[in-house]
């Protein structure tokens, strides 16, 4: 399988460490911040293949809006949703918005790992249909290559 890259936000800094430290002994990239405005911002910095994303953060952003942004801004960002509440509510509302799917806290890892996993899956299949058609399209039509865009 392809390295990929994994953002991790969550308030609960303990969570988060231990999430990543677990992450990248099974040498998984992961990265954490601990709220939506940091997420956002390495979201448009950095090349991420999915983000963790707790539901419920203090402050400025909660999951559900952190979960809007990033779709409009990197759509094939796979995301789960994390949340320590029963919410299903605002869950099914984050997978209407795009969420890949949503797990209840306290998370068994091998749950985790077997979810981050096939979100990576999707996104590698998106990514790939879109390279074999660009591939295509300069089989097809060379000459595109040389355009200039104005």
């Amino acid at each position: 399988m392809a390295m990929f890259r994994i953002l991790v936000v969550d308030d609960e800094v303990d969570f988060l460490e231990t999430i990543i430290n677990r992450l990248n002994k099974r040498q998984i990239d992961a990265v954490g911040v601990a709220s939506g405005e940091e997420a956002l911002t390495l979201v448009q910095e950095q090349l991420f293949d999915v983000v963790l994303l707790d539901i419920k953060m203090p402050g400025g952003m909660d999951g559900i809006e952190v979960l809007r942004e990033v779709k409009r801004l990197k759509p094939l960002v796979e995301v789960i949703l994390l949340t320590g509440h029963a919410s299903v509510e605002t869950s099914i509302e984050g997978m209407k918005l795009g969420a890949f799917d949503y797990l209840l806290k306290p998370i068994k890892f091998d749950d985790l790992l077997q979810k981050i996993a096939a979100a990576f899956e999707k996104k590698y299949a998106h990514d790939k249909k879109i390279q074999d058609a660009k591939i295509q399209e300069l089989i097809r039509y060379p000459s595109k290559v040389f355009e200039q865009e104005d």
